[in-house]
């Protein structure tokens, strides 16, 4: 009996042992690699159903062998499939990421919970099927009831090359919500990153300083958009003009761009949350916050600097629902650990085409299409920055 007793003892805490060794394999994963460099794909707008188009599939492949990133970010709206046919959606949507080994995470669009799952019951389909490679917490949101319960507000720090016991970065994953309603139920708009959110993000940062005081940097990863674009991006109306503009707190706005102010493509009127509870201010008060970025809106890339942070656009990969041939793709991210910066690059379906004949073949992609639309594609945006000219001249009567 006392040798019965000592094997399960052994037993309990081997298994223990083992518990917390999993539980903390994935500790400090996230590291600058030794040129001081770490590289985040971000994947928004997968938008499909189950089984997803393979061309999608073929790209989510490409990217990781080709660019190897230490971080995919899934950035919304990643998986909208029946709710029969969910959970093998999702088992399938992170599969590439599982079979070769690399870490990913995500954030939740407007569309994710609309099949009949709730995002926290969502979430742990994440963390069944990701296993270690998916990095996804719920630090704030899964008892968030009202009207959808949110889920997957969570910190990743990026560890130090010189001493990977210091976090060098920090990377801020925010479920924006859904949809807003008033108190008849009737919907209102999309909704937003909200005020305990915003209360999480600003006692977190206090928790991330270097020995000098200085707050670790950081970027942020959302799918709605956050609604201070549209003074940046759109020239003012003294009136509403309907369905040809745009009214956003209180204020109204012309379709006409202010090219002067942002880079990359605007092919659609952002689509911000109904409410804006100063997310973008309270970022921008230590000034640690270096972007946003944001999906939703699947055929714009643009780069908007706003009171020192990028507000900044990635377009969608699907190909189940609505895209652009010009800025079809992803973005690459690269942080620097030495100068706190990052930079940024859509990477297109179109550019892979033209480099990769055998990748073309899987995908039965034109290349002579693809060469159009990667010609054509500096040449709007050209266009744009000289039109921009009379932007500024518009801003300098104005004031």
């Amino acid at each position: 009996m006392k040798k019965l007793l000592s094997v399960i003892i052994a037993l309990i805490m081997a298994l223990s042992v083992c518990s917390l060794a999993f539980a903390g394999e994935n500790d400090n994963v996230l590291k600058f690699g030794s040129d001081g460099k770490f590289r985040i794909i971000n994947l928004c707008d997968c938008q499909d159903t189950f089984p997803a188009h393979e061309e999608m599939n073929e790209f989510i492949y490409k990217i990781i062998r080709d660019y190897k990133p230490d971080l995919v970010v899934l950035g919304g709206d990643n998986a909208v499939g029946p709710k029969e046919t969910k959970e093998q959606e999702i088992e399938a949507l992170v599969k590439p990421y599982v079979e070769t080994g690399t870490y990913f995470t995500m954030v939740f669009g407007n569309h994710d919970h609309q099949q009949g799952w709730s995002n926290p019951e969502l979430f742990e389909l994440y963390v069944k099927y990701g296993g270690k490679y998916f990095l996804g917490t719920n630090e704030v949101d899964v008892n968030d009831t009202a009207p959808h319960p949110k889920a997957g507000t969570h910190y990743l720090p990026v560890y130090s090359s010189k001493d990977p016991s210091k976090a060098a970065y920090g990377l801020y994953m925010f479920d924006s919500g859904n949809y807003v309603y008033d108190e008849e139920g009737n919907e209102l708009g999309y909704g937003c990153v909200e005020q305990y959110q915003i209360d999480w993000y600003k006692n977190n940062r206090e928790q991330y300083k270097d020995d000098k005081g200085n707050y670790v940097p950081a970027i942020a990863f959302q799918h709605i958009i956050v609604g201070d674009v549209y003074d940046y991006l759109y020239y003012p109306s003294a009136v509403d003009l309907g369905s040809l503009g745009r009214s956003f707190y209180g204020k109204n706005y012309t379709f006409v761009p202010k090219c002067q102010n942002f880079t990359g493509f605007l092919n659609e009127p952002p689509c911000p949350g109904y409410y804006n509870y100063g997310q973008l201010d309270a970022m921008a008060e230590k000034g640690e916050v270096k972007a946003i970025f944001s999906g939703h809106d699947h055929v714009n890339s643009f780069d908007v600097e706003i009171k020192g942070i990028h507000v900044i656009n990635t377009p969608g990969i699907t190909y189940h629902s609505y895209s652009s041939e010009l800025n079809h793709g992803c973005r690459l991210i690269t942080l620097d650990e030495n100068t706190g910066g990052f930079e940024s690059e859509v990477l297109t379906v179109n550019g892979f085409v033209l480099k990769d004949d055998e990748y073309a073949k899987k995908i039965n992609a034109s290349r002579f299409a693809s060469a159009f639309y990667e010609f054509i594609g500096p040449v709007l945006i050209a266009i744009g920055e000289k039109l921009s000219i009379f932007g500024t001249i518009i801003d300098l009567f104005s004031k």
